[in-house]
């Protein structure tokens, strides 16, 4: 297994209503920055979004935003990241993000946190790819969605074999060690893409 090198993190555009929310961004920021990984994320400089990636920039760390150009205006950019790269649309985006990152952490969020973090668990599920997903549940912010993947264990529509593969971590402070302990399985095309990129 190789190290992990980068970190994209899903999570919401707003704050939500615990402050615990945004200190666990702020807390994971930090500690992506500290442990020398870069950051890939949404691009914005709101909500959560926002507070992650300035707390791994005021960290020393190397952000990476990745935005559609339809929401330059609405989540207003973070000028300050190493690296800004705007797409055409949602698919790029998400397709980006899963190209430049080893593993994915998802903090609290709404719809399109949800959506991201599913689609690694589907294409992690299919055989796509073998790299660490870790939700943190902060104030068991994710219990509602764990009862929901059991809900559908009990009912068949996760069969033995197709288990879904992710990693809880009940607060922020948790989430490096998990992903150093953890590892990822390279992909030889990401590989060879972050070759060209070099």
């Amino acid at each position: 297994m190789a190290p992990v090198r980068t970190v994209c993190v899903y999570c919401g555009s707003g704050f939500g209503g615990d402050p615990a929310f945004r200190a666990a961004a702020e807390t994971l920021g930090t500690a992506i920055a500290q442990a020398g990984m870069g950051l890939v994320y949404g691009g914005g400089d709101v909500g959560l979004m926002g507070a992650v990636a300035r707390a791994a920039l005021a960290a020393g760390g190397h952000v990476t935003g990745i935005i559609p150009d339809f929401l330059q205006a609405r989540e207003h950019m973070l000028d300050d990241v190493q690296e800004t790269i705007v797409v055409s649309d949602m698919h790029t985006r998400k397709r980006l993000m899963f190209e430049r990152s080893d593993a994915f952490v998802t903090l609290p969020g709404g719809i399109g946190t949800l959506e991201e973090l599913v689609e690694q668990l589907t294409w992690a599920q299919l055989g796509q790819h073998r790299k660490p997903v870790v939700l943190v549940s902060v104030a068991d912010f994710w219990a509602p969605l764990l009862d929901l993947f059991e809900h559908m264990r009990r009912h068949g529509f996760i069969r033995a074999g197709l288990d879904l593969s992710y990693t809880i971590a009940r607060d922020a402070a948790a989430v490096v060690p998990l992903l150093r302990e953890a590892g990822h399985e390279p992909d030889p095309q990401a590989e060879e893409t972050v070759k060209e990129r070099m």
